[in-house]
């Protein structure tokens, strides 16, 4: 059993273990058993500002601990951690008294953590909605890493470099409706996406488990044993030039789901910094001809936008709302310069089709991200 600690935010700034049990565990984990009142992810951070000894020597989050180490924590004075309302402007679809549904730009984090403090949606949020936000949305724990984190409202996320539709519920009724309705599959998410290389079928399922990396938790992957199912439908919208768009529907959240799926399958998205091909591997699959056309606009970011947006509303079951986002403009200059006008029409086909939404079991926790 992990031994007693004082929770955090007494006054104390120095916290001294010795290993007595658990050898083998790593740091990080090892020093969460012990403290419940300081997130994962805060020691984490901790342990990478150097705040962290053992025997007095610094070790990564990753370090094994072994009995008869002393292990030295100096925390930091507590401070209000609570995001402040910040007057960061917003590109609102929809609104009402319930909830509100934003076209969240690519750079834009989600929510605010070690090294994102301020600048992010939840800052713009506050400030747009006001202080009965911070009470929306209960604090949920992720099954893989441990951390923990409110959520002031915010259903689901988007990793800080997809754009695109999210939502957040403004009363806890509507929150707890939408994560309802989430995790029964009756919200339809549908996103756009650019990857190198063609695919020979129209249309497809990817049906692979998504787990955390051994090696490197901050990422995902599909491991050989366990992990969580993930199904993804891809739909080619228009493929020419070495270059294919793509239709993704989620039936699943995992966190980093289309990123990974469409790695595993041999076809990342285009630009991805962490799932995806180099500039130099993707040019090289391409015709020549293109190779300098598509290196003149590469991307800074992966190629991927939440484009549709369609459920029923949490608190009038009769209004379906049916949100869209047209391609930001980073995406619309590659789509462009490679064909020219004709993605519009064929975006603008497959936005006109109706969404239909259906309820199947197995769907997502809050907040899993794309």
């Amino acid at each position: 059993m992990p031994g007693a600690a004082e929770p955090y935010g007494l006054v104390k700034k120095l916290i001294t273990y010795i290993v007595a049990s658990d050898e083998g565990a790593r740091l990080d984990r090892w020093l969460a058993d012990r403290m419940p009142g300081r997130a994962r992810n805060q020691i984490q951070h901790d342990i990478g500002a150097g705040r962290v000894r053992v025997n007095d020597e610094a070790r990564p989050a990753s370090h094994k601990v072994r009995a008869g180490e002393r292990i030295d924590y100096d925390l930091p004075e507590e401070t209000d951690q609570r995001p402040r309302p910040e007057m960061i402007p917003l590109r609102v679809v929809f609104e009402d008294e319930h909830l509100i549904v934003i076209d969240k730009p690519a750079g834009l984090v989600v929510h605010p953590a070690p090294g994102h403090a301020t600048g992010t949606l939840v800052n713009a949020l506050l400030a747009h909605i006001g202080p009965s936000l911070e009470g929306v949305g209960s604090e949920a724990t992720d099954d893989e890493s441990g951390e923990t984190g409110a959520r002031w409202g915010i259903v689901h996320r988007l990793d800080a470099l997809t754009s695109g539709l999210i939502m957040a519920a403004k009363t806890q009724p509507a929150y707890d409706a939408l994560v309802a309705a989430l995790g029964e599959r009756r919200v339809r998410r549908q996103y756009l996406g650019l990857v190198a290389g063609y695919f020979k079928e129209d249309a497809g399922m990817i049906d692979r488990p998504i787990g955390r990396r051994r090696n490197d938790r901050k990422r995902m992957g599909i491991p050989r044993e366990g992990g969580r199912p993930a199904v993804t439908d891809w739909r080619v919208l228009y493929q020419d030039r070495g270059l294919t768009l793509l239709a993704l529907t989620l039936h699943t959240g995992r966190t980093h789901q289309i990123r990974v799926h469409m790695q595993s399958i041999g076809r990342p998205i285009l630009g991805d910094p962490e799932y995806g091909w180099t500039r130099r591997r993707t040019l090289q699959d391409l015709p020549q001809d293109t190779r300098p056309v598509l290196s003149g606009v590469w991307p800074g970011r992966q190629m991927l936008h939440a484009a549709r947006l369609a459920f029923m509303h949490p608190l009038a079951p009769a209004c379906q709302l049916n949100c869209q986002s047209p391609p930001p403009a980073d995406m619309a200059a590659v789509m462009s310069a490679m064909w020219g006008d004709i993605w519009q029409e064929k975006i603008a086909r497959w936005q006109a089709e109706p969404a239909m939404i259906t309820a199947e079991p197995g769907g997502e926790e809050p907040g899993e991200r794309k």
